[in-house]
């Protein structure tokens, strides 16, 4: 009776802790920078839509942080179209 009840306390508390977390990272929307001095900001490099993405502009800098929402979010800042938004 008493490892039923503690397996059945487990399972409750895993539940509580892991249905927050999966709703909230769900619900978290990738943030819209007006330009690329502001998206340069937090990610030197840029945005990349995928880890495969080549840069059609040349040499850069920096590596872009890779994120396909955040690149959708920023798209309109891809002058180039190749995937890579305001890479430096």
């Amino acid at each position: 009776m008493k490892k039923s009840l503690a397996y059945g306390l487990s399972f409750v508390l895993l539940l509580a802790v892991a249905v927050p977390v999966s709703t909230q990272s769900a619900s978290a929307a990738a943030k819209t920078y007006k330009n690329c001095t502001e998206l340069n900001k937090d990610y030197k490099g840029g945005v990349a839509k995928s880890a495969s993405v080549k840069n059609k502009g040349g040499k850069t800098k920096y590596k872009p942080f890779v994120s396909a929402e955040l690149y959708e979010a920023n798209k309109k800042s891809d002058r180039d179209k190749d995937f890579i938004a305001c890479e430096k």
